[in-house]
Formats: structure tokens, sequence, C-alpha cells
């Protein structure tokens, strides 16, 4: 009863945020040569995390912040946990594999999301969600073996942390009406915090600043992490969360794509299976967005 309907605004945002983050994975899996996964990863969200505070300033925006406990856990969970991982992720898998597992967040989503914001999925979901699972069991194909179990973990475990984040965040939305810029950049801080933290304690090799690694962190900094988080916080904020998430599943087919075009990773016959699959699951909850009538 409380979905939010779906707008014009909102589907081009999550348009702009898929093409966004499939091209950050690229950059995130080139700049590995030059920076240890979480030096790169404090980096990229504490400079963003300023960055987003100036921008607050500018525009005159609230500075007060959201209430302290749901901010502190998307921001743990959604970006220094999923961000954290993902990173792990890359260290040993390519960058299309890492991409398509970490994106099966819309699976746990979906059931956190009837647990606990009610958003009870409709037969649209679940005919998407059945879709994306076959295609993702493609991609992982446990009949060939894992490959590398670690990065395998590292990005589904990733998946989850997002997912947990994304249901919070709705949440938020729905009890504060918070503001997505103010939003973004508070739990920004939490997630930013956490991950100086662990790259201060964990071992990494030395950072090389070269310009790959500076045009790399820009690009992460002021598009994948500033705007695409934004825009995807107000996706969250204006679309059912079963819409919201498995739409997200965009970013790993066009991310599988783009890795094989930049960095000569060719997709597998089971990856062009999953990717299929995860196509028709788009496809699925596609169609109940446009059949969904007005109230």
């Amino acid at each position: 009863m409380n979905e939010p309907k779906p707008s014009q605004g909102a589907v081009v945002a999550m348009g702009v945020t898929v093409i966004i983050w499939a091209s950050s994975w690229i950059v995130m899996k080139s700049v590995l040569a030059y920076a240890g996964p979480f030096d790169f990863s404090a980096l990229r969200y504490g400079i963003g995390c300023v960055l987003m505070f100036v921008v607050l300033l500018a525009m005159r925006r609230p500075l007060a912040p959201p209430p302290w406990g749901g901010t502190a856990l998307v921001g743990l969970t959604q970006t220094a946990a999923f961000q954290g991982l993902g990173q792990l992720a890359l260290t040993t898998g390519g960058a299309g594999h890492v991409v398509l597992l970490a994106y099966a967040m819309p699976f746990w989503a979906v059931l956190l999301a009837w647990l606990i914001l009610r958003e009870k999925p409709t037969p649209r979901h679940w005919l998407g969600l059945a879709f994306a699972a076959v295609g993702l069991l493609a991609v992982i194909a446990p009949w060939e073996g894992l490959g590398s179990v670690r990065s395998t973990l590292y990005a589904l475990l990733g998946g989850m942390c997002w997912a947990v984040g994304t249901v919070m965040s709705k949440r938020m939305f729905q009890r504060h009406h918070c503001d997505p810029l103010n939003f973004t950049t508070w739990q920004m801080l939490f997630g930013a915090a956490a991950l100086t933290v662990t790259a201060l304690c964990v071992p990494q090799r030395p950072i090389a600043w070269t310009p790959a690694l500076v045009g790399g962190l820009a690009y992460s900094v002021v598009f994948a992490t500033c705007l695409a988080w934004t825009l995807w916080l107000v996706v969250v904020r204006r679309l059912p969360t079963a819409v919201a998430a498995l739409s997200a599943l965009a970013v790993p087919v066009l991310g599988v794509l783009m890795a094989w075009a930049f960095l000569d990773e060719r997709p597998t016959p089971n990856e062009w299976i999953g990717m299929a699959f995860i196509a028709a699951g788009l496809f699925a909850v596609s169609g109940a967005r446009l059949a969904r009538s007005p109230r």
C-alpha cells in the first residue's frame, strides 16, 4: 500500500546509475595494479565524503545528520562492507565474473523487503527472480568448480551486505523522509571511516601515484561514488524495492560486456547463458512496472 509510484525521473536515474556503475568495475579492476583494495576504497569514499559536504554547503542543503542508527548501518553495509568485499573479490577474480556475483543483491533485497518493509513481491517479481537465479547459477557454474573460492564468496557476501543497506535505506526514507543528498553524505561518512580503519589495519601493497591511479580515483570519486550513490538512493526512494533491486541487474550484464571490450575478459558460454536469463528477468520486472495501474 505504501509503495512509491514509479516516475520517469527515477527510471532515468536508474539508467544513468547502471552505466556509471558498470564502467566503475572496470576502473576498480585496473587501479588494483597501483593500490591495495582497502587503501583505494578508503581514498575513494574519504575524498567523496568531503566533496559531498562541499556540495551540501554550496547548495545550502541541510547539514544536520539523519537519525544516527539507521544511517550508520547503511554506511557500514552498503558502503564499507559492499565496496571492501568487492575490491577483495577483484584481487583474485575477473571484473566481469565478480560483478555478476556481487549483483546477487536483488535476491536478498526482495526477501528482506518482504520481511522488513512488508513489500510483498508480485508474480512478475517472482518470475524475474527465477530467471535471474538461473542466470546467476549458470555464471557460478558449481558443476565446473568455483575457481577462486575466496573471490566468489567475497563477491556474494558483498551483495548480501548491499541488500541490507538498500532495504535499510528504504526504511529510513519511509520513516524519516530523509533528503537523498544529505543521507548519501552522512552514510558515506560512516562507510569511509570504517574503510579507513580497515586500510590502516590490513597490510597492503604501497600506493603508486601514477596517472592511471589518479584518473581512476577521480572517476570513482566524482561519478561512481558521489553521483551514482545519490541517484541510487533516489531510485530506492521512488521505486518499489523489488523493481529497483532487479533493475540493478543490468549493471553486471553491461559490466561483463565492458570487461570483454576493455580488459579482454572474454565471456564464457556459461556467462552468455547467464546474461540471457538475467536479461529475461529484467524484462519481466519491466513488464510489471509498465503494467502497474495508477492509484
